[in-house]
């Protein structure tokens, strides 16, 4: 086995520069946790074509292992919700369903968390067990408890944590459900994606405890980092503090819109000029925003055979649709179901706008156990009230 410690100290040197790593006892962990440990059984590299190639860590050489582990992406180590690199040989297509972060976002999400010597943390997505290893080096085993769904990721991540060392609390279950028996906890992390903030992580959060998760819907951009604090009255308050994406929690991922579109837009309530170009839609806080309003939308591009752009947004839930077409130099937009899609999300970009087109760290969010509230500012269009059923 190679030694990696070349690696892990150069890795902590390009993140300390890249400015997320920033303390001693953070550096330390990075410095002495391997993460190649928790690459097995291999990972699934990109290829053009939208295919994956796996990479095994017995069959790799050695030095392209260390590189890979080391290296500063994100690597697919499931597809399918149970395919793994060791168990193909060829190229092949699929849908990431666990991964290993980019050390960058681990390291920036951990940095946030304000740990302190004695906290418990509750770890939400275990996935690898990397980020795992690093707070148990930071905090010690017995402090961190860690939850993740898929029973074969959770016991291949528990197999790499005893393998660097540190016996933790690994448990299987459904982490929107947090775990009660080891609650309260100081802190809570969440390396999945949820549409919002699980009321039950704040009642097992002691008050003055931190709430770190990525929020906003279920695309796989226009999503941001939301840090509260739980207060001694049993709600929390904070704010988005910069961009994130994970990959969503496993029990409210959604199901791609596919199939024939054109028999989904058939028949529409109405027709009208767009205010504002459905391209907006494209940027990362326009999303997020796109996401407040309408929870349950999915944004999705086509092209006809002539190669003209199609845009859409599709709500199955409420079996509605908003339709964009271009033409003279604008959009025109049809929309049909129960909700009209584009009348609720146009208002907010337009008033976002108007508000100079502030970034997504100017949203401010309270929870309460009956509603999740997030605003901009004091326009009564820039703020939207979710409540919880």
């Amino acid at each position: 086995m190679i030694d990696t410690a070349p690696e892990r100290r150069a890795l902590a040197d390009r993140l300390e520069e890249a400015g997320v790593l920033k303390t001693p006892q953070w550096r330390a962990a990075v410095e002495d946790v391997p993460r190649e440990v928790f690459l097995n059984p291999g990972v699934f590299l990109p290829v053009e074509g939208g295919r994956w190639r796996p990479v095994t860590a017995v069959g790799a050489d050695p030095a392209e292992w260390s590189r890979i582990a080391y290296s500063d992406q994100s690597l697919i180590t499931q597809l399918d919700g149970h395919l793994t690199a060791d168990q193909t040989s060829d190229l092949v297509t699929g849908v990431p369903t666990s991964s290993s972060t980019t050390p960058v976002t681990v390291i920036d999400m951990i940095e946030h968390l304000d740990v302190e010597d004695g906290h418990r943390v509750l770890e939400i997505a275990t996935g690898t067990g990397y980020s795992s290893a690093l707070m148990c080096h930071r905090l010690g085993e017995d402090s961190v408890t860690t939850v993740e769904v898929d029973p074969a990721v959770a016991a291949r991540a528990d197999a790499a944590l005893e393998t660097a060392g540190f016996s933790t609390w690994t448990v299987t279950g459904d982490g929107l459900l947090g775990h009660p028996r080891r609650a309260p906890y100081d802190r809570v992390i969440a390396t999945c994606a949820v549409r919002r903030i699980p009321y039950t992580w704040i009642r097992q959060t002691k008050p003055g405890g931190t709430i770190l998760a990525t929020v906003g819907g279920v695309w796989s951009y226009g999503t941001g980092l939301a840090k509260v604090t739980v207060g001694e009255d049993g709600r929390a308050e904070g704010r988005i503090i910069g961009r994130s994406s994970f990959m969503q929690a496993r029990s409210q991922a959604v199901v791609p819109v596919t199939g024939d579109l054109s028999a989904r837009t058939a028949y529409a309530d109405s027709e009208r000029e767009a205010k504002v170009s459905p391209l907006l839609l494209e940027e990362w806080m326009p999303a997020f925003l796109a996401q407040l309003v309408a929870p349950g939308a999915q944004f999705v591009r086509a092209a006809t055979s002539d190669g003209t752009q199609l845009l859409y947004l599709f709500d199955p839930e409420r079996e509605s649709f908003a339709e964009f077409i271009a033409g003279g130099g604008g959009w025109t937009v049809r929309q049909g179901g129960p909700a009209a899609l584009w009348d609720s999300i146009e208002p907010a970009l337009i008033a976002w706008q108007d508000e100079g087109s502030p970034d997504i760290t100017a949203v401010q969010l309270h929870i309460t156990e009956k509603a999740h509230t997030y605003w901009i500012g004091d326009k009564p269009e820039l703020r939207w009230q979710h409540h919880v059923t």
